[in-house]
């Protein structure tokens, strides 16, 4: 007799046709729906990127066998288009519920967690709250919300209960970071009794990352393509640049290094506007003929990091940052290039110097960049692609999840 299949309901309020969604949810639930699990996804979908990507997604879930059930993501109308999100998210949530029974609810992040917690508490369905980050505190740290605000001070602190309803009532909690752990397991309400909690980082597909599948020749054509000359030095940028990134650091590191080596150039492989980082090179009085910005497909993006000779990212580091984990981290380690970041996010200083993979930027000042730029002595490269498969394989992402999802089942 075959083994009856597990039905699992993944709830994320981020889109599938974002590129997270396509790197940080798909992967896994793809891989996980191999194990003997059937998969039904609710995601809240912007109407532009939706248009666009549908048929991809579409395609990605028939081929594994995962149920779509995309919902419209409204992107204005603030507070209020957030509760009736909420309520629509816990309305489908109970239809889906009412029709297939399902075994295990996974919830990406606080949002969704409101309506996998009322799942576990009126049907008894196991809940796995995959939590991504202090997301009110990002809320906070990012000033997306002000406690000064009465309205922002109210949402916090019941969101802030909620953390603790999730944490105490899930049967596994998935954290991004050791750092995260650590922090949760010191809260009062955890004293006596520490929720269950597996480390899983921002994963990535070793396949599509990995240097071998580059050559020499595709680096050089690409660099010709963007006006790179062979001889210049290339440091590197992959990614948004959002809330949380320090571009105009950044770009003062950048000023250091171009003092110390006239062939550098600043590579920008990110789909942000190209007008918003020239203002910044402009007011940093950098020379815009050694900026280059280009827009990128993901499957592209391997290619484009080969072409860095060091990678630079710099993150705001806040009280919520202990829980985040940089994805573009396990890229730029897959690739073999260098790292330049800072310390304070997550579990990234710890990570680059355990696998020698790059230099940590202690302070933000040109002192402490000329110190990084002349120490050749940090970086090992075989042993950053080592660390890339220890740490950050798609692989060992989705076999800890069915560990999680093998325990709560019994």
């Amino acid at each position: 007799m075959d083994e009856i299949m597990k039905k699992v309901l993944y709830v994320s309020y981020d889109g599938m046709t974002d590129p997270l969604g396509q790197s940080q949810v798909l992967p896994y639930i793809s891989g996980l729906s191999k194990e003997g699990y059937e998969f039904h996804l609710i995601s809240f979908e912007k109407e532009d990127k939706f248009n666009i990507h549908k048929d991809h997604i579409q395609s990605i879930c028939d081929e594994s066998g995962i149920k779509w059930h995309p919902q419209d993501y409204k992107n204005e109308g603030g507070l209020k288009k957030t509760i009736k999100q909420v309520r629509r998210m816990k309305r489908v949530v109970r239809y889906l519920q009412e029709k297939h029974n399902f075994d295990i609810v996974h919830c990406r992040s606080y949002i969704s967690a409101l309506s996998g917690l009322a799942l576990k508490q009126k049907h008894n369905v196991k809940f796995v709250f995959d939590m991504r980050g202090f997301w009110a505190n990002e809320r906070i740290d990012g000033n997306i919300w002000t406690l000064s605000n009465p309205i922002f001070k109210r949402i916090y602190n019941y969101f802030k209960k909620k953390e603790i309803e999730f944490l105490s009532e899930a049967d596994y909690t998935i954290s991004l970071t050791e750092n995260g752990r650590d922090e949760i397991n010191s809260w009062k309400a955890f004293q006596s009794k520490k929720p269950p909690i597996q480390i899983i980082p921002c994963c990535v597909n070793l396949d599509l990352f990995n240097p071998e599948n580059t050559t020499t020749i595709q680096i050089s054509e690409a660099k010709k393509r963007l006006g790179i000359e062979p001889n210049q030095f290339v440091l590197g940028y992959v990614g948004s640049i959002g809330t949380w990134y320090m571009l105009p650091e950044m770009l003062d590191y950048f000023k250091v290094l171009k003092r110390k080596n006239n062939n550098a150039v600043f590579l920008f492989i990110s789909g942000e506007n190209p007008k918003h980082i020239m203002n910044e090179v402009e007011k940093k009085g950098i020379d815009q003929a050694s900026i280059f910005i280009q827009s990128v497909l993901h499957k592209e993006v391997p290619l484009h990091i080969s072409l860095f000779d060091e990678s630079i990212f710099f993150i705001r580091a806040s009280y919520s940052k202990k829980a985040s984990s940089p994805t573009k981290q396990g890229e730029i380690m897959a690739m073999g290039i260098p790292l330049i970041c800072n310390a304070g996010v997550g579990d990234t200083d710890r990570i680059v110097e355990k696998y020698h993979s790059g230099k940590i930027i202690s302070e933000f000042s040109d002192e402490a960049y000329s110190i990084a730029i002349d120490d050749n002595g940090a970086f090992n490269r075989e042993r950053t692609m080592e660390g890339a498969r220890e740490y950050f394989s798609l692989k060992e992402g989705v076999k800890n999840y069915l560990n999680v999802y093998k325990t709560i089942d019994g």
